[in-house]
């Protein structure tokens, strides 16, 4: 039986034209598909808008039911509405972790790194896209939370709005201390590889540190606590701070945070681009 013969000319005029190395633009497509298409972090995400609503209204609706008792004068009603995000710093940070960490357990960054050789672009691409999910996501749950609380709040004359002073920047700050946390967990991944350890280091790092302050004496308390990441970066959602309280103000706090953040990323890039996958 004959076969055919292409031409050397005929079949390069047949294949698609070599368009060279997978840049950036294409590490940050690959990567985005690849957290899309995980059905985890849409629960996650998922998760953490409940969270954060769900424990913002129940403080708000606390406060409502205590309003008498209330000391409109020192009374945060912004800060009492995002509440939920105490908690949902941590549902956040398992999600930082596992962006990292998860190719590692399932031996897929082997593949990742075959395709893109360039270890700081994927770094960065899982980075970037990780951080707008992580931000999009934090200010629907800062916002959300918000007007949730002062419906709730608004019959007893605690509500305020986002026009009185201070209150749209702790709303946002909100959002920017979520997506900052998150990164922290991230940074902590790539260090660390593992997930349960990651998961658990960012834990320690952003809630379980500033509960053992709580411990200190109180002349050191003044001193460490508004250096421990939770501490100083809830500052930023914050719109009334007693006078006698040794703080950092709301952005000089969430720079404390977002300096923590930057380390651990430096130190997990560098790890990325050092170690053998």
């Amino acid at each position: 039986m004959a076969t055919t013969q292409i031409a050397p000319a005929a079949r390069e005029r047949l294949l698609p034209p070599e368009t060279g190395r997978a840049g950036f633009a294409d590490a940050l497509r690959s990567e985005f598909t690849k957290i899309k298409s995980t059905r985890s972090t849409y629960w996650t995400l998922l998760a953490l808008v409940v969270v954060c609503v769900g424990i913002g209204a129940l403080a708000s609706a606390g406060a409502a039911a205590h309003a008498n008792e209330v000391s409109k004068g020192t009374f945060d009603a912004t800060q009492q509405s995002l509440a939920g995000l105490y908690l949902g710093q941590l549902v956040i940070a398992v999600l930082g972790a596992l962006t990292i960490t998860s190719e590692y357990s399932t031996g897929m960054i082997r593949t990742t790194l075959s395709v893109q050789p360039r270890r700081g672009v994927v770094f960065a691409a899982k980075a970037v896209v990780f951080a707008m999910i992580s931000l999009v996501t934090g200010l629907i749950a800062s916002f959300a939370s918000f007007f949730v609380g002062q419906a709730l709040m608004s019959g007893h004359h605690l509500s305020v709005t986002l026009g009185d002073p201070n209150v749209l920047r702790a709303v946002i700050g909100g959002g920017l201390f979520l997506a900052a946390c998150g990164m922290l967990a991230y940074g902590l991944g790539a260090i660390l590889r593992h997930t349960a350890g990651a998961i658990t280091a960012a834990i320690g790092l952003l809630f379980v540190l500033s509960v053992l302050v709580g411990f200190l004496p109180g002349s050191w308390q003044d001193h460490v606590d508004k250096w421990m990441p939770m501490i100083a970066g809830s500052q930023v959602w914050t719109t009334q701070v007693p006078p006698d309280a040794h703080q950092f103000p709301a952005w000089g706090g969430f720079a404390v945070l977002a300096g923590y953040a930057a380390v651990a990323i430096i130190v997990g890039l560098v790890c990325f681009r050092t170690r053998d996958a």
